[in-house]
């Protein structure tokens, strides 16, 4: 059985390649989907539509091109790994987060231990916690490899 695993959230790092790497030497039978990760791509996936001259529908128009690919990938993945940053607030990710929660989807939160506290309701919905993409790497070849 080879796994869907759906990476979404924070874009600045290379967490994904990480990820990516270690499940490729580790020799795990995963396929990866995520989000668009160009950020001014995303920004302007709703452009083809019409220009805007109020932020908010530019906004508006391109998160809902978005949600066409990014609600598909989340309805057929086997889990997702949410990343959360230093950098940038994620709503995004918390957004992916409940969504997954709701559909009963298993998510693992990846991030640091200083924002324990505002990702409190995310995590608790989550079947595991990593501070690093390495213990990702674990958490998914015990997942799929132990018998």
């Amino acid at each position: 059985m080879e796994w869907a695993i759906y990476l979404s959230g924070e874009i600045h790092t290379d967490w994904r390649q990480q990820i990516i790497q270690g499940c490729e030497a580790n020799n795990l039978a995963v396929n990866f989907s995520s989000a668009v990760t160009d950020h001014e791509a995303s920004d302007a996936a709703g452009d083809v539509l019409g220009p805007e001259d109020n932020h908010f529908w530019r906004d508006h128009k391109s998160a809902k091109v978005n949600a066409i690919r990014t609600k598909n990938l989340i309805e057929q993945c086997d889990i997702a790994i949410i990343r959360f940053g230093d950098k940038y607030k994620q709503w995004n990710a918390a957004f992916d987060a409940g969504y997954c929660a709701a559909l009963g989807t298993p998510y693992i939160t990846l991030h640091n231990d200083d924002i324990i506290h505002p990702l409190k309701e995310v995590d608790a919905a989550a079947l595991a916690w990593a501070t690093s993409p390495e213990q990702v790497v674990e958490l998914l070849t015990y997942i799929i490899n132990k018998s």
